[in-house]
This record gives C-alpha cells, structure tokens and sequence, in this order.
C-alpha cells in the first residue's frame, strides 16, 4: 500500500465534502500547517487497537493530512489498513517540551486507499514539529464507548516529504 496514495485519496475525498466557501488555511512553517500531505518516515514504535496490537507490520512512514477546514489526521499503516486519529487543528494547544497537542474527536479505518469507517473517541495526539530537524515523536490515545487506539511514531530528524 502506497501511503502516500492513501494520504491523497484521504485528502481528496474529504476535501470534496466541503462547502465550496471554505478558505484555505494560510502557509505555516508548523507543524501540521497548511492544508496538504506531508510523510514523515521514521519508526513506528506501537499501533494497537483494542487488544490487537499491529505493531509488527506498522509500516515506517506516517501521513499528516490537513483539510482547508483545519481538521488534522494522523494516519498509521499496517499489514495494508489504516488507522487515522482526527481533530480540529484549531484546537491545537502547546504541551511540555515544545510539543503541541490535538484533541481528537475521531478515529477513522480503512483498507487500501479507502478510508471508509468513523468512530467518535477522545483523546489526543502529541507531537513536535519535524521542521526543526531533530528527530520527533508523534504520539496518540484515543478511547469510544466501546474501544481504545493507541498510535507512536518516532522520526528520524530528516525533512518531511511535502504533496497536496
């Protein structure tokens, strides 16, 4: 599966959900920033759902989409599914040691390039700005009603790959 792909296709159809008044999000040199994709590679540390722990075949790369409307998703891959952790960027806050923190509101499933299920959760996802050159980690926790997913990623320090 092409993360990449699957990050686009994510992008894409999301972005044609929105109201054709929607203004793009300005450019920022942060991190998620602008509307767009960016991979990250580096390491996935963990990615469990529920009691079902996928890290074995967590895929080495990591997908940050951001929609015009600013909300923000963080997509794992493994074993060709993915798990992607959404929230508004707007709610974006600092935490400790320069990172940020996203509240989530949902997580989103798939197979392929197709994101097709929704689940409402809370949680967050914490993570520092790749920008800077150092290596970072992305960390996120999120619980339903019925269910718990935990994603943590860890880059190696090199620039991001930048697609729209």
């Amino acid at each position: 599966m092409n993360l990449s792909a699957l990050a686009a296709a994510a992008f894409l159809s999301a972005a044609l959900a929105l109201p054709a008044t929607a203004a793009p999000a300005s450019p920022a040199e942060t991190f998620p920033g602008a509307a767009g994709v960016i991979t990250l590679s580096g390491k996935c540390a963990k990615l469990v759902v529920a009691k079902f722990d996928a890290t074995k075949g967590c895929k080495n790369e990591l997908a940050s989409v951001t929609l015009a409307n600013g909300s923000v998703t963080f997509i794992f891959t493994s074993d060709g599914k993915a798990l992607g952790f959404q929230g508004d960027g707007a709610g974006i806050k600092p935490a400790s040691n320069g990172n940020a923190r996203l509240p989530l509101s949902l997580v989103t499933t798939g197979v392929g390039n197709k994101m097709t299920g929704q689940v409402k959760v809370a949680g967050f996802c914490t993570f520092g700005n790749p920008y800077a050159g150092k290596p970072i980690a992305i960390e996120c926790t999120a619980e339903s009603k019925d269910s718990s997913f935990t994603g943590s990623f860890r880059t190696g320090g090199k620039l991001v790959k930048k697609g729209k």
